[in-house]
């Protein structure tokens, strides 16, 4: 692969991001901004977040270029939600059409990838594994919530759907609560500091699993209830984050057992909770379960660039144009 940087774009549902990363897989910039939401919504509808994705744009990409002054030599984007035929959401047009326009003036290769393999690839590089070709994953935000067997291909990650949410998403599931108690959205990183600092009497709310698929709208209304009654939030907070590792626990614990792949990465912003991985950890890496599972950091945790221009220098670095 020639030296030089491949520039990622990603405009997700919650974030505008723009990165570089070298021929060698060093991170060069790293650029975002969230999506600003008014006080008590918890997200943006299609037209809105397009707009804020419009007006960032330019501004990322110029921060990135005062910090990058190698020649680039690719192009990647998100086009997609998942490698899927019928797979679309309007935002990410914003990203992979400056993408694809940028690539054509520089006359570099413009590479299509998936938000799940960004996510991914970032998660992979941050936690410095799996390395086996074949691995689970977990893909936990607030637009997705599935657990996955992943390979690894030539053209980034095929991905399986093992299980996956029947209704609202985890993070759907953080935000309602969030804004139930007048959390800022995103609610999740303002939940978790509730959680470590609230006092009160615990409770637990129910863990729903069907097969491998997961339920998290009775638990949303459950917590809803405890909110009415003047719960504490502390104690809200941390039975919203037990809910969803214990529901975790028990789908993990029966694809690790059944498929007898033990390594498993964690992907997405609600991936990033502390609650969640010290739980999991203990829960699920003991030797009764015999996994091992791989955590970004938070930073590439959360919806990012970086993966997606991961995914163009080992595309490029494979001759793929």
């Amino acid at each position: 692969m020639a030296q030089g940087v491949v520039l990622g774009f990603d405009t997700s549902c919650y974030t505008t991001s723009v990165a570089a990363v070298t021929a060698a897989g060093a991170v060069r910039a790293d650029r975002r901004k969230v999506l600003a939401v008014p006080q008590g919504e918890i997200g943006l509808r299609q037209e809105a977040a397009l707009f804020q994705h419009w007006r960032n744009l330019p501004e990322l990409v110029a921060q990135v270029r005062a910090e990058v002054g190698e020649q680039v030599t690719a192009v990647a984007f998100t086009a997609l939600p998942r490698r899927e035929k019928a797979s679309y959401l309007p935002v990410f047009t914003a990203g992979a059409n400056l993408a694809r326009s940028l690539a054509a003036v520089l006359q570099v290769p413009a590479l299509a990838f998936s938000h799940q393999e960004g996510h991914l690839a970032a998660g992979q590089a941050g936690a410095g594994g799996p390395q086996q070709r074949s691995f689970l994953a977990v893909h936990l935000s607030g637009g997705t919530t599935e657990i996955l067997q992943v390979e690894r291909d030539d053209a980034g990650f095929a991905v399986t759907v093992l299980g996956k949410s029947l209704d609202l998403n985890a993070g759907q599931f953080v935000d309602r609560v969030g804004a139930a108690l007048g959390l800022p959205f995103p609610a999740g990183p303002h939940l978790e500091e509730l959680a470590r600092s609230g006092q009160g009497l615990e409770f637990s709310l129910p863990s729903v699993v069907r097969g491998r698929d997961v339920s998290f709208s009775g638990p949303t209304s459950a917590a809803l209830r405890q909110v009415e009654r003047g719960a504490a939030k502390g104690t809200v907070a941390r039975a919203v984050f037990r809910c969803i590792a214990n529901t975790l626990e028990k789908v993990l614990r029966s694809a690790v057992r059944e498929l007898g792949i033990k390594d498993v990465l964690l992907v997405g912003g609600v991936a990033g909770n502390s609650f969640l991985r010290t739980r999991l950890t203990a829960r699920l890496e003991h030797r009764a379960v015999g996994a091992r599972l791989f955590f970004a950091p938070p930073q590439l945790s959360t919806d990012n660039a970086v993966g997606i221009a991961l995914l163009g220098c080992r595309a490029l670095g494979r001759g793929h144009q």
